[in-house]
């Protein structure tokens, strides 16, 4: 398929995962190694995008620390984390990445009716100050892989240069978990409201 505009599909309830669970026992003792660690740190459990990284097991131990900064010991508020957790996930329409992230957004104090117009692939109305300049961020770093000087002079104002970094390695990472989830066909449980597809361009699709 040519450049051009197209639906992307991405994984939905029921959908074929590619990438089999690995038990304890199916595991080399490198890749056991990377799950115990996981399972012992604060995540507990080896969801979304682990299960995958485990078959490259020096991968998915440097990017399970990465991850857990992120998560646990960003300088950005847990609130504006979770929005540019899930503005990641709304450009890649990763259903999983939304689904596993959404109330954990909601408890950090986003407001629902915020989340609900980024689902729709729309600029959030009614957002305060501090989520604006977040969406701003994340949307100009997926859309232009870049900052206006304009939107970096207000991150460093608003964040500090350090604040600036994470939200840069917050939305990358998210893009990697998002695309990992999305190749491996990993979407919302039966029951579960799923993204909308929105349009993307095709590249070779």
């Amino acid at each position: 398929m040519g450049r051009g505009t197209a639906v992307v599909t991405t994984p939905a309830a029921g959908a074929q995962e590619r990438f089999a669970t690995l038990s304890p026992d199916q595991m080399t003792p490198e890749q056991k190694r990377v799950a115990d660690a996981i399972l012992n740190g604060p995540r507990k459990k080896l969801s979304g995008p682990f299960n995958v990284w485990l078959r490259s097991p020096v991968l998915a131990d440097r990017l399970q620390a990465v991850g857990e900064y992120l998560r646990f010991s960003t300088s950005i508020d847990h609130r504006l984390n979770e929005f540019a957790i899930l503005i990641a996930a709304r450009f890649w329409t990763a259903q999983y990445e939304w689904y596993a992230h959404y109330p954990l957004a909601m408890k950090a104090g986003l407001r629902p009716e915020i989340a609900a117009e980024l689902a729709q692939g729309k600029r959030p109305s009614g957002m305060r100050a501090d989520e604006a300049l977040v969406y701003d961020i994340c949307t100009q770093l997926h859309d232009a892989g870049n900052l206006t000087d304009t939107t970096y002079a207000a991150a460093v104002a608003a964040f500090g240069e350090n604040g600036v970094v994470d939200l840069i390695a917050v939305s990358g990472y998210y893009d990697i978990v998002s695309m990992t989830l999305n190749v491996a066909k990993l979407g919302v449980p039966e029951g579960q409201p799923p993204l909308p597809e929105l349009p993307r361009p095709a590249r070779g699709l």
